[in-house]
C-alpha cells in the first residue's frame, strides 16, 4: 500500500489513496494536487529533498467550505469583575485522496 506525507496549510498529513481529510481552507473547487515530502510504497522510500520529482497526490474535494466546531476561550481576571469570551470557527475543505503517483 502506497503512503505520502503532504503538506496542506502548513500542516504534515500522512495520506494513503482513499482516505477523506479536513484541512484548512483550498481555493479549488473540485480537483487539487500536491506535491508529496515523502512516498513510502511497501520497503521502498523516497525522500523528497524539499519534495519528491515527478510525483503528485491528486485528491477530490467534497465539500469546499465545511466550517469546524466552535471553540470557545474566555479571558478572566480575578476580583476585578472583569471577564470575556471568545468564539472562533476554522473554515475547512473536505478532500479525498484518489491516487498517488
Amino acid at each position: 500500500m502506497k503512503k505520502a506525507v503532504i503538506v496542506a496549510g502548513s500542516k504534515q498529513y500522512l495520506v494513503s489513496e482513499g482516505d477523506v481529510l479536513d484541512v484548512d481552507r483550498l481555493k479549488a473547487d473540485k480537483k487539487v494536487e500536491f506535491d508529496p515530502l515523502l512516498i513510502i510504497d511497501g520497503d521502498k522510500v523516497k525522500i523528497g529533498k524539499p519534495v519528491v520529482n515527478e510525483a503528485k497526490v491528486s485528491a477530490d474535494v467534497i465539500d469546499p467550505d465545511k466550517m469546524s466546531e466552535k471553540k470557545t476561550s474566555i479571558r478572566y481576571k480575578a476580583k476585578k469583575r472583569v471577564h470575556s469570551t471568545h468564539g472562533h470557527r476554522q473554515h475547512l475543505t473536505t478532500i479525498k485522496i484518489t491516487k498517488i503517483n
